[in-house]
Order: structure tokens, then C-alpha cells, then sequence
């Protein structure tokens, strides 16, 4: 019968799958977006029943494992951490299959002005940068990768705060571009979103990872 700790690492592999599948397919619908590339678009609508079926796997796995194991203390703290972390990567799928979407409702690539003005580059840039950091904090349980998330997520906030006063003024100055600003709008929303599930996940790590060092310390105090 294979022990606690091989489920877990059996486990935390599925979740950087999953982690890896969720970034690959925000990276993607930005692409799409932005260069206005309908193939890609339709590639990240199909990838969505992959981010399903690998979400439900996650979830009977871990059912499995609180079952089977009844786990405590650390172990319950890595299927809690992992149930919410895998929640918020599901609806970061979610957020990405729906920008795809609207790219080809879209029908037409955004003004280069317009992606200038609303910063959808650095956004995008900023989000990469907490995608990494989160890699980082999850792979190598490193506390210091995943605090810089919370930073970065204030970058998005106020990023997509300056977007409708943007967009106010611009319409009134092309208003032929109307259809691009506003489905902008809902676009820059959606990356808003992608960067609060990001903070929520980094928030479940350090959930994680402090149970562990408490543990540790704890134990260096008996042996001593």
C-alpha cells in the first residue's frame, strides 16, 4: 500500500499540472486577444475540457485521500490547501476560456492605441511575473515567492481602476472604436480577476507551507 507521503507528492504533482495548464491557457487567450488570432482562441476553448477533467481528478483524488488516510495537522493542511488551490485554478481556466471567446466575438484586432492606453501589456507582464512566483512558492515551498504575489496583485488593481476613466474618454473622442473599448473593458476585467484567484492561491500556499515549518520547529524541540 503506497504511504502518506507518496500520495501527497503523487498529488502535488497532479496540482502543478494543473498549475501549468492554467497559465499556459491565460498566456494563450492574451495572445489571441491581443493579436486577434481565432485559431489560438479556439484552441484554449478546447483546452477547457482538459482543465475540467483534470479539476475532477483532483477533487475524487483528495476525497480519496482525506478518506483513506483521515488525515491531521500537516497532512489535512496540504488537502485543504490543494482543494482551494485547485478551486481558484479552475476558475482561472474559466477567465481564460471566456476572454477566448470573446476574442472571436470580437471579430477584429484591437487598435494598437488602444492597447497602449490601457496598459494591457504591462498587466499581462505583471500577471506572468506572479504565474512565476507562484511556480516558484509551489514547486520549492517558498514562503518569499509567494508573498510577492500580493504586491503584484495591487499592480493589477490599479491598472484595471484607471481602465473605465480611459475608456470614458476615448469613446467620446472615436466613438467608432466603441465596440473595441468596451469589450476591452470586460477583457481588462477578466485579467483583474486572474490576478485576485493568484493572490487566493499564493494565500493557500503560505496556508500550507507555515503548518510545515511550525511542524519542523516543533520537532527540533522534542529531539533537543
Amino acid at each position: 500500500m503506497i504511504n502518506i507521503e507518496e500520495q501527497r507528492v503523487t498529488l502535488s504533482k497532479i496540482g502543478e499540472e494543473m498549475l501549468n495548464l492554467c497559465q499556459s491557457q491565460v498566456e494563450q487567450s492574451f495572445e489571441a486577444f491581443i493579436t486577434f488570432d481565432t485559431d489560438i482562441a479556439e484552441e484554449v476553448i478546447l483546452k477547457e475540457n482538459r482543465v475540467n477533467a483534470l479539476d475532477l481528478k483532483i477533487e475524487i483524488d483528495l476525497d480519496n485521500f482525506i478518506a483513506l488516510n483521515n488525515p491531521v495537522a500537516t497532512d489535512l493542511r496540504f488537502a485543504l490547501a490543494l482543494l482551494k488551490i485547485n478551486y481558484n485554478l479552475e476558475r482561472i481556466g474559466d477567465q481564460a476560456f471566456d476572454i477566448a471567446n470573446y476574442t472571436i466575438d470580437l471579430n477584429q484586432k484591437l487598435a494598437p492605441e488602444l492597447v497602449e492606453k490601457l496598459q494591457f501589456k504591462v498587466m499581462f507582464e505583471t500577471l506572468e511575473s506572479m504565474f512565476k512566483d507562484i511556480v516558484t512558492a509551489y514547486t520549492d515551498e517558498n514562503l518569499k515567492a509567494a508573498r510577492k504575489v500580493f504586491k503584484k496583485d495591487k499592480v493589477i488593481n490599479q491598472i484595471n481602476a484607471n481602465t473605465f476613466l480611459i475608456v470614458e474618454e476615448e469613446v467620446v473622442k472615436n466613438p467608432a472604436l466603441v465596440k473595441q473599448y468596451l469589450m476591452a473593458l470586460v477583457v481588462m476585467k477578466k485579467y483583474e480577476k486572474i490576478g485576485d484567484l493568484l493572490k487566493n492561491i499564493s494565500e493557500s500556499i503560505i496556508y500550507y507551507i507555515d503548518a510545515k515549518i511550525l511542524k519542523h520547529k516543533k520537532e527540533k524541540v522534542i529531539i533537543k
